[in-house]
């Protein structure tokens, strides 16, 4: 096929890659080591590469020739020839964990540098272009945070918004929002954007010990939309887990008969809306987009009403009948809430108080409490995606991938939030990765660009491939085929010609 000639830069994607070293294997899909891979885009051709993440876990690995540093599935241990003081240090060394820096998830930019991101404090700067991996960043040093998501937001001057969780700290958990400006004073060139993060404000978990567990967040023009869902970690578990032999993943537990709270922090105030809103327990990973409509907040995600998600991906069950074997016991549902801020002190108990045209509900309880109904947009969607220009805005489409049963996507979708109209590329034993939308130059639609996906063959013997499909008829324009073995990632995203700083190598 063929490519437009104003598509150029470069689509970096993260995932996990390598699950054996030496005699040892890794527990999870997800803990496997990173792995990096670019396609970039210059007059018309593609050139492709791959690197694994040199992180300091992957040295450790490979040195040893054995998994010697612990990922969320995977318990590693200390060799058993050490003498008994040195183990016993291991293991209180343990209680609090010195996380993995094997950042496998996605992909960050902060100021005008890239950085490899996975859910613990540590991310790993890299060259966008050669993939080679650069310093450690601790965000620990500049803001008290055990965790941190790998789905940041960038508003328009490009500073990055995101969320960590800062567990027991001065005896209290809290969720905290923070913010890394794009650039610094001119006087302070030489240091990092990291020295100016600042936090935004805080949230207190509702338990001490059993933080929420949560992979992205919302923004809307004026508000951060926060979820805290009854999937939750346990802290005690969590310290004692290495004594005890068991992943810091059996540690996780969902409560079904609990609810799940939304809060709302007002970008300008840095308070959070005093109304409290719920809705009925689920598990949610990735949040879509979200708006602000005649007083009301609109908000895309989709939603489980279960944790079987992540027990799919042990690699004890993805064997080669997996497709066959493993099946989702909850399909992911795209849920559309309607939430009233701007609501009538003076409402009737038990009235919906969602005045737009939608089959959300939001009635109001005795308590003052406000209780969310969705409405469900589409069902057997994941990774979804947006235009970006239109995050936080009124939006018409999500690109995602297409999961019915099984984890694992057999097709691209393309939906109509409010036609509910959908598009499909799909074609036997493809396994596309997540679509990433690149908008054209001279864009007057949201849907004026083209969707970049890889495509893994379920057959070994079949090469992968990049497909570009228009993004408007969702037909193909082109693909680029890969004499390489390519694995499934996770996350990534498009660096346009511009954003490139010059090689330096």
């Amino acid at each position: 096929g063929q490519l437009p000639t104003w598509l150029q830069g470069i689509l970096l994607r993260n995932g996990p890659g390598m699950h054996t070293i030496g005699d040892s294997k890794y527990n999870h899909w997800f803990d496997g080591l990173a792995l990096l891979h670019s396609f970039t885009f210059k007059n018309g051709e593609v050139y492709y590469r791959s690197k694994y993440l040199r992180s300091d876990t992957y040295n450790c690995n490979i040195e040893a020739n054995r998994i010697v540093v612990s990922e969320f599935g995977t318990m590693a241990y200390p060799d058993p020839c050490k003498n008994i003081f040195a183990k016993a240090f291991s293991y209180l060394s343990h209680t609090i964990p010195e996380f993995t820096d094997n950042c496998l998830i996605n992909i960050m930019k902060a100021g005008d540098e890239f950085y490899a991101t996975g859910e613990t404090n540590f991310i790993r700067k890299i060259n966008p272009q050669t993939l080679e991996t650069l310093e450690k960043v601790d965000y620990n040093k500049y803001v008290a945070v055990n965790l941190a998501t790998s789905h940041p937001h960038y508003d328009s001057a490009g500073n990055v918004l995101n969320m960590g969780t800062s567990i027991v700290d001065k005896g209290k958990t809290k969720y905290l929002l923070f913010r890394i400006p794009s650039s610094v004073p001119e006087q302070e060139k030489k240091k990092s954007c990291f020295k100016h993060l600042e936090v935004v404000c805080s949230i207190p978990s509702r338990s001490l010990l059993h933080p929420s567990y949560y992979h992205s967040f919302g923004i809307t023009e004026n508000y951060i939309i926060f979820i805290e869902q009854p999937f939750r970690l346990d802290i005690v578990k969590m310290a004692t887990a290495y004594i005890r032999g068991v992943s810091w993943a059996s540690c996780l537990a969902y409560n079904k008969d609990d609810k799940t709270w939304f809060h709302f922090i007002d970008r300008k105030t840095k308070k959070e809306v005093s109304t409290k809103f719920y809705t009925d327990a689920m598990v949610y990973f990735h949040h879509i987009n979200a708006y602000e409509e005649d007083g009301h907040i609109v908000f895309d995600i989709i939603a489980y009403t279960d944790n079987s998600l992540y027990d799919m991906f042990y690699l004890k069950n993805l064997g080669k009948d997996f497709e066959e074997n493993v099946k989702l016991t909850s399909i992911p549902a795209c849920k559309r809430f309607v939430v009233p801020l701007q609501c009538d002190k003076d409402a009737v108990v038990d009235s919906n108080l969602v005045t737009l045209p939608s089959t959300a509900t939001a009635v109001k309880e005795k308590d003052g409490n406000i209780y969310c109904q969705p409405e469900i947009l589409c069902e057997g969607i994941e990774l979804p995606r947006i235009n970006y220009g239109y995050n936080g805005k009124k939006y018409k489409y999500v690109f995602a991938t297409e999961v019915q049963w099984s984890p694992v996507p057999t097709k691209i979708a393309k939906f109509n939030t409010q036609t509910k109209e959908m598009l499909h590329w799909g074609q036997d034993d493809c396994w596309p990765s997540e679509p990433i939308f690149v908008p054209s130059p001279d864009a007057k639609e949201e849907d004026d660009g083209v969707v970049l996906t890889c495509v893994v063959k379920s057959d070994p013997k079949d090469p992968p491939f990049l497909l570009v499909l228009d993004a408007k008829t969702f037909t193909e324009l082109g693909r680029a085929i890969v004499n390489v073995e390519m694995h499934m990632d996770l996350h990534g995203m498009f660096i346009p010609q511009q954003d490139v700083k010059p090689r330096t190598e």
